[in-house]
């Protein structure tokens, strides 16, 4: 499913996250998320370190996946509601992909956490662009499945963790647009030491 955004400033310009429970099939094809990730791939990384990964749930894994949920989840909660369950199984089968990103910080003298943090984060707006650029959207979402040892323990090892479980489908309504910040609040010319702007 290839959608053209007319030119790469326009893209960047409308790119707006899905609510991954209002995804609805098309995803993309094996082919479009590998180019996707790919493109996640191709991200500010200072030391080429690549302080990041992902791994893909495919649709015929999400019955596992949802175990593991439901096993994390009682982990914090020995008596969940009805409600909670149905939350935890939302998690797990909403959305046509998910991806799962995880920061893979690697030893280095050179390189600060907070370097290889931000490349993290880097990779995976670019993997949000790349999907939109496609015609797609994705949600990236973290909350208690995120923060679980357990969740992360399936999926990777300390000192990783999981940086967000990353949700891609096609929107079943139009995205609505937030509110974004006037410039003017978060831009500033410096004017020398001493300046607070």
């Amino acid at each position: 499913m290839l959608n053209d955004r007319t030119t790469p400033l326009s893209l960047l310009e409308t790119r707006r996250s899905g609510r991954p429970r209002d995804m609805v099939a098309p995803g993309p094809s094996a082919d479009e998320l590998q180019r996707i990730l790919a493109v996640a791939a191709r991200t500010p990384d200072h030391g080429k370190l690549h302080p990041w990964r992902f791994v893909h749930v495919p649709r015929d894994r999400r019955p596992a996946f949802a175990e593991l949920l439901h096993r994390a989840f009682r982990e914090r909660d020995a008596a969940p509601s009805r409600g909670d369950l149905e939350a935890v199984d939302r998690l797990a089968y909403q959305a046509p992909e998910l991806v799962i990103a995880l920061f893979s910080p690697k030893p280095s003298q050179k390189i600060p956490l907070w370097e290889q943090q931000l490349s993290c984060g880097a990779a995976i707006m670019n993997l949000e662009h790349a999907a939109h650029a496609l015609g797609y959207t994705a949600g990236w979402i973290t909350g208690w499945a995120a923060y679980s040892p357990i969740v992360r323990d399936a999926f990777g090892r300390e000192p990783e963790q999981v940086a967000g479980l990353i949700y891609l489908g096609t929107p079943a309504m139009a995205l609505e647009e937030r509110v974004r910040p006037d410039p003017s609040q978060v831009v500033s010319a410096w004017a020398g030491p001493g300046d607070a702007h």
